[in-house]
């Protein structure tokens, strides 16, 4: 695993500019550089409860199921999304942010940034790196757009990503710019604006222009192109639009596993047909199911739905091994993969599917166990040492953010990345 780790030498200076000689101390890793990640929509409604709790917000009238709340509910309520919060921190460096277009702004000209920027600058204040999700999509696209020609379709498409990536801008500076390109101009579930412009401009046409204005916006960003669907279409998809120029920067790959977990043959295989272009590869959207699997005559997930109780103990225990295997797999053998996102955090989230690591009362599940030790203790570097005469160090260690102390009182935090020599004042 040498490409997940580094080595350096430092020099520690007390705070005159004199080395710390001959001094032990001790360092822990805080931060990993791989990003750990995981849907963090639940960060949404604790920011909200949060200030609703310190009264620094107002309640909205209702909750998600219509009911009015009590304020005594809404404590009770935010000690739980704490809980679950905390539970999440606890594992994860990376969040998504759902910024659907449908729900963002479900009336033109007033788009919901007030929340999303409170969640999002809460995790970063965690130290979580937060991609926003996707700016470009035709499922769960707004009606309102359905009003306009293609032109204005296009331009408003346009004008929003200037818009969001530019007020976000140094909070979330990761996107998914489009989703789902290789289906977007065929889809036929129902008439959509992205789909009509998909039609009109091409899917290479229409990435180029929506990456375009990412990048004029925001040109040190991040922009993931990223689909489901994951085969020589998309291979050709994204070698079409390098090659007229569209700014990606990561691919992403979705890895949706309720019709199967995938064999170790079939991630390779996949992975080889996308590691060529050279590019940073995230795992965008990962499920491993504890339960039934989605019969294969469904084509599309969106129609299926799980059971309350469909979880088993068993289920879930194998749905942690399974887990492990992947995440050993990318982090261990595939240095170009540099992120994956587990997408629930808790069971019954998307399509009601037990597919989080903690289940719906909050309670951690093996998986979440599984990841906690492979990310927080067999990946993790922690150890004691001494500086020389010259206060000189050797740290070996996997990249990531880290702290040093001191038994002379010294403090300080270092990036392990790209090696050299490197002085903590």
């Amino acid at each position: 695993m040498f490409h997940r780790k580094d080595s350096a030498k430092f020099r520690v200076l007390d705070s005159n500019g004199k080395p710390v000689a001959n001094t032990k101390v001790h360092i822990n890793q805080i931060n990993h550089e791989f990003l750990f990640g995981c849907g963090a929509f639940e960060s949404l409604p604790y920011t909200h409860g949060q200030a609703v709790h310190n009264g620094t917000g107002a309640p909205l009238p209702t909750g998600p199921d219509g009911k009015q709340y009590t304020e005594e509910e809404l404590i009770k309520e935010h000690d739980r999304l704490e809980d679950r919060m905390n539970k999440w921190l606890g594992l994860f460096n990376y969040g998504t942010l759902p910024f659907y277009w449908g729900g963002y702004e479900p009336e033109e000209g007033s788009p919901h940034t007030d929340q999303l920027m409170a969640a999002a600058k809460f995790l970063k204040s965690k130290g979580v790196t937060v991609k926003g999700h996707p700016l470009c999509w035709h499922t769960g696209c707004v009606p309102w757009l359905m009003e306009y020609d293609n032109e204005t379709i296009l331009k408003k498409q346009l004008e929003r990503i200037h818009r969001d990536v530019g007020n976000f801008k140094g909070v979330i500076d990761m996107w998914d710019v489009i989703n789902e390109v290789v289906i977007m101009p065929v889809y036929d579930k129902y008439d959509n604006a992205i789909t009509r412009i998909c039609k009109e401009y091409g899917r290479v046409g229409l990435v180029k222009k929506v990456f375009d204005a990412a990048q004029e916006t925001n040109p040190d960003g991040i922009f993931l192109i990223n689909d489901f669907n994951l085969s020589e279409k998309y291979e050709q998809l994204i070698t079409d639009c390098l090659d007229a120029g569209a700014p990606i920067k990561t691919i992403g790959l979705q890895s949706h596993q309720h019709q199967g977990v995938w064999s170790l043959e079939k991630t390779e295989e996949i992975l080889s047909r996308f590691e060529h272009f050279g590019l940073p590869i995230h795992f965008t959207e990962n499920t491993i199911v504890a339960g039934p699997l989605v019969a294969p005559e469904i084509t599309d997930l969106q129609d299926a739905h799980y059971n309350d109780d469909d979880s088993t103990p068993e289920l879930e225990q194998k749905q942690a091994e399974n887990l492990e295997k992947m995440y050993r797999n990318l982090f261990e053998n595939h240095p170009l993969v540099t992120a994956i996102t587990n997408w629930d955090f808790g069971d019954g989230a998307w399509l009601n599917a037990p597919s989080g690591v903690i289940r719906k009362d909050g309670s951690l599940k093996p998986s979440y166990n599984a990841l906690h030790h492979l990310i927080k203790e067999e990946w993790h570097t922690e150890l004691d040492a001494e500086t020389d005469a010259n206060g000189f160090i050797t740290i070996e260690g996997y990249k990531g953010k880290y702290e040093l102390s001191s038994n002379a009182g010294k403090k300080a935090t270092f990036e392990l990345s790209k090696g050299g020599d490197i002085q903590l004042i």
